[in-house]
């Protein structure tokens, strides 16, 4: 995978919010279900995730930056100190300090691997190292672990999935419904102070592998009816008739907790919005934000002979202009 810093486009020096605001905006931006259109969107927005994985964790960013881990997330191994500075030992054992490979080898290695050896770490005489170093060839065939035949153990790959949040569930249960690709399904806790775009880490749920991977729950809105978010606010547009946009009154406005009155005024012309305060979703400290209910005058369906006759009577007698001279330029 690319530098996760280039992938969000943050500096290195970048704070935690700055990375934070620089993933959420490219996870809206590169959200597969924001790009039906596009094949390549679903490939960025897991290389997106993968980089805030990184660089959004403290300790892997921390591991990241001191090339203790790559930008998938792997380890990067760096041979054993005292090797002279080979990567590795596939060009044979070289001298360090003055000293034979091996015996250092022994000097490291000798007590663990003893028994493998058959015989003790320090037994013999300097001359005898090469048939205590056999002790490898015992340990490399012998058992190391829960793998059979001595293979050893595999995590299994993390697995991103989306997840719809209801705007009900996050007053109400708090829990949001995650559907695994072999179809299982779960019930998480919705994190406090929820914003689309969030990542849910679900232990043991991702790929076969001991341990078994994790699945990441990408948390987005469920399209509602009647609710537009506006951050932890919520935007409703309300039919009202025409004789109570004119002569005003108490109407029914519905809530995520169902629905309350409201009075409108007389003379309301869908330019204001009304605030029901304490309504909305609830912020980080459960603070409820409101709810911006903005009317919207609905005339009656078909032909109404009244209406229009008072409508062309009132034309000649009031006429008056709403828009402005803008609009006639």
């Amino acid at each position: 995978m690319r530098d996760p810093y280039e992938v969000l486009g943050v500096p290195r020096s970048a704070d935690e919010a700055t990375v934070k605001k620089a993933y959420r905006k490219l996870a809206k931006q590169h959200h597969p279900d924001a790009n039906k259109n596009d094949p390549r969107a679903k490939e960025r927005f897991a290389e997106l995730n993968s980089a805030y994985e990184i660089v959004g964790d403290k300790d892997k960013r921390r591991q990241f930056d001191a090339g203790e881990i790559d930008a998938d997330g792997k380890p990067r191994f760096t041979g054993f100190e005292g090797f002279g500075g080979t990567g590795g030992m596939g060009g044979g054992f070289r001298q360090s300090g003055g000293r034979a490979s091996d015996d250092i080898l022994h000097d490291i290695f000798g007590d663990a691997f003893a028994n493998f050896a058959g015989g003790s770490a320090r037994g013999g005489a300097r001359g005898n190292r090469r048939s205590n170093f056999s002790g490898f060839e015992s340990f490399s065939t012998g058992a190391t672990g829960a793998g059979a035949g001595g293979s050893p153990s595999t995590k299994g790959a993390d697995i991103m999935v989306t997840a719809r949040v209801r705007l009900e569930d996050i007053v109400g249960s708090g829990k949001v419904r995650v559907t695994l690709p072999n179809g299982k399904s779960l019930d998480a806790k919705i994190p406090a102070g929820f914003e689309p775009g969030q990542q849910l880490r679900l232990k043991g749920q991702g790929g076969d592998g001991t341990p078994p991977g994790d699945a990441i729950a990408i948390l987005v809105y469920e399209p509602h009816a009647l609710f537009r978010p506006d951050g932890y606010n919520l935007r409703l547009d309300l039919p009202v008739t025409l004789d109570e946009a004119v002569l005003g009154g108490k109407v029914r406005v519905p809530t995520l907790e169902g629905a309350v009155d409201m009075t409108i005024p007389a003379g309301v012309t869908g330019s204001k919005a009304f605030r029901l305060r304490g309504k909305g979703l609830p912020d980080k400290k459960n603070v409820r934000g409101d709810i911006f209910v903005t009317p919207r005058i609905v005339l009656p369906d078909g032909a109404d002979a009244g209406l229009e006759k008072l409508m062309e009577r009132w034309r000649e007698m009031r006429p008056y202009d709403v828009r402005g001279p803008e609009f006639s330029s």
